[in-house]
């Protein structure tokens, strides 16, 4: 820190604001900084400091805007907090296709993998393109004379969209983002730098931005939240210069997805709501996809009666639609089950919220591993919560079964909340098997099972 003896009227503005102490201010921007890689050990003395003039490390100024815009809901600025301007200049703005490149050249570099989940802070004050402002985006990028695509390039690119989305589903992001990445800079790049014609440069820009979202999705499932965010935003510039509505809802959705699981909950609702008026002529399917995410985020925010509203829409579009969903990334019954099972758990009905739960697992397809372990897992911690031990081993050992299988982050969050539940029942034999089990898996080798 460096002495700078001006009083700073502006963060105590802000303090007063959030009806933090010095101290909850400290403990909220260490918890930020753990997210992006920093180990900040600061309290209630240090803002003291910062108050009266001692400004904070510029590296971990990102987290106390952070901290602020998580508890006010808006953005809040570096001027605003009394931190100066401490942003870079900015540069220059890059040609589109240049930005994917510089992000998936940084991903599918295993040596920089680690450094770029720890640097990337999920923000909950990043600013969304709107689907208007991003018609045009990508009009002035750089050409290449030399090649031309047609819709042959369009179909492998979806192509291989669909293939590694299938091998996420069975073995989780870690195994298939490199691909995704690789295949990113190395073919899809290259393609929207083409000629072609304007139908064909269209298809491409929205396959893109389908491959785009699925990259995102990945890293959120690694628990690479920052990065996810950027991810999903350069699919949303890409679907709008595609004029895509579809994929462009559907990443805002797939933000507020990542939003709710984070506890997030109302810049959840704003997303999902966001989601769903860009989408005003949406099929039954994708009714049910958007109104479901609506119920979750609005049931996460208390907006009791918005809940049971929306996840009664979702259900009726869902008894609409086709029997069997084949479309890559489509909404199915045990999708609308879960939804269901989070509305109601969050509105107090535990019972209800288990049923449904079950409901989810009896009409998942096979091929959902990761949502098998995850939804099992979740199950699981609900039952026991109601005292139903027993079947929560039950429902764990079916977890134990897939989860050495499935490299996700996600999942490994559901692995230690059971090492973590099991803990106090050990002198139950049943619990105690299943703990002893766990415990097994996360001595091996597989470097995702650790324990917490």
């Amino acid at each position: 820190m460096h002495a700078d003896r001006t009083p700073n009227p502006g963060l105590a503005s802000l303090i007063s604001e959030a009806r933090w102490t010095n101290g909850e201010l400290a403990r909220q921007v260490n918890r930020v900084g753990t997210e992006m890689g920093l180990a900040l050990r600061y309290d209630d003395s240090s803002v003291c400091h910062w108050l009266t003039g001692t400004r904070p490390r510029r590296r971990a100024r990102p987290a106390i805007l952070e901290a602020f815009a998580r508890r006010l809901n808006r953005p809040v600025t570096p001027a605003e907090a009394g931190l100066g301007n401490t942003e870079e200049a900015p540069a220059a703005p890059a040609d589109g296709v240049t930005g994917l490149i510089e992000l998936g050249g940084a991903d599918m570099d295993p040596s920089r993998r680690a450094v770029l989940g720890a640097a990337g802070l999920f923000s909950v004050a990043l600013t969304i393109p709107q689907y208007q402002d991003v018609i045009g985006r990508f009009e002035t990028m750089r050409r290449n004379p030399r090649a031309r695509i047609g819709y042959g390039e369009v179909e492998a690119v979806a192509a291989m969209t669909e293939r590694i989305s299938e091998i996420d589903d069975m073995f989780g992001g870690r195994h298939a983002r490199p691909m995704a990445a690789a295949f990113l800079v190395n073919t899809i790049a290259p393609h929207l730098q083409a000629e072609a014609s304007e139908d064909v440069r269209k298809a491409m820009l929205s396959a893109a931005a389908d491959h785009l979202y699925l990259t995102g999705y990945m890293a959120m499932d690694e628990r690479a939240d920052g990065l996810a965010q950027r991810y999903y935003i350069k699919a949303l510039e890409l679907a709008g210069a595609a004029q895509d509505h579809l994929t462009y809802c559907t990443t805002l959705r797939g933000m507020s997805v990542q939003a709710v699981d984070l506890g997030h909950a109302p810049l959840s609702l704003r997303l999902a709501d966001s989601a769903s008026a860009a989408s005003p002529e949406a099929g039954p399917r994708m009714t049910a996809f958007l109104s479901g995410q609506q119920a979750h985020a609005a049931a996460q925010t208390g907006h009791r009666a918005t809940a049971l509203t929306k996840i009664r829409e979702a259900e009726v579009a869902m008894e609409k639609a086709e029997s069997k969903a084949k479309a890559f990334g489509s909404y199915d019954p045990s999708s609308l089950a879960y939804h269901v099972a989070q509305v109601r758990y969050a509105l107090g009905d535990k019972e209800a919220a288990i049923e449904a739960l079950e409901e989810s697992d009896r009409t998942r397809y096979s091929i959902y591993r990761r949502g098998r372990v995850r939804h099992l897992g979740l199950l699981a911690e609900r039952k026991l919560e109601i005292g139903r031990l027993d079947e929560a081993c039950a429902d764990w050992h079916r977890v134990l079964d897939d989860f050495p299988h499935v490299q996700s982050g996600r999942c490994d969050d559901r692995f230690r909340a059971m090492l973590a539940a099991l803990r106090p029942y050990v002198k139950n034999a049943r619990a105690r098997e299943v703990y002893d089990r766990a415990r097994a898996i996360a001595a091996s080798p597989r470097p995702s099972a650790r324990e917490a």
